[in-house]
């Protein structure tokens, strides 16, 4: 184990983990409370060919003000996120150490099957640069 982090029981460890847990249940909630209800008639979100979006004043808010709401309700899950301390040279019998080693093997199967159509594009978008 680390010699620079302290001996935690189970319970501490437990305890922890339950509190990154409320705090991104919270983080959820306070996300879904943000967003604006699903519209009733769905029919009416299709434009057709030819169609222009409407504007602000006809049926709420434009779609920049929509993202800016769900950035805004994001910030706290962002901010949880960004605080969770991942140590990169913990060892097998670690919660990180664990997690990586059930990780790779799906990372490994995504990038088989991902990696070259993402390398494709990226070499094509910068033959067109």
């Amino acid at each position: 184990m680390d010699e620079r982090l302290p001996d935690q029981s189970m319970e501490e460890i437990l305890a922890s983990i339950r509190q990154v847990i409320s705090a991104d249940a919270d983080a959820a909630r306070h996300l879904r409370d943000a967003m604006p209800p699903p519209p009733e008639d769905r029919e009416e979100d299709i434009l057709e060919l030819g169609q222009t979006a409407p504007s602000e004043d006809e049926d709420g808010p434009t779609s920049d003000q929509a993202e800016d709401r769900v950035e805004e309700a994001g910030k706290p899950a962002s901010a949880t996120l960004a605080g969770i301390a991942i140590d990169p040279h913990a060892g097998a019998n670690t919660l990180d150490g664990m997690v990586r080693e059930m990780l790779r093997p799906m990372l490994k199967e995504w990038l088989d099957a991902h990696l070259p159509e993402l390398v494709e594009r990226a070499v094509a978008r910068e033959v067109r640069r």
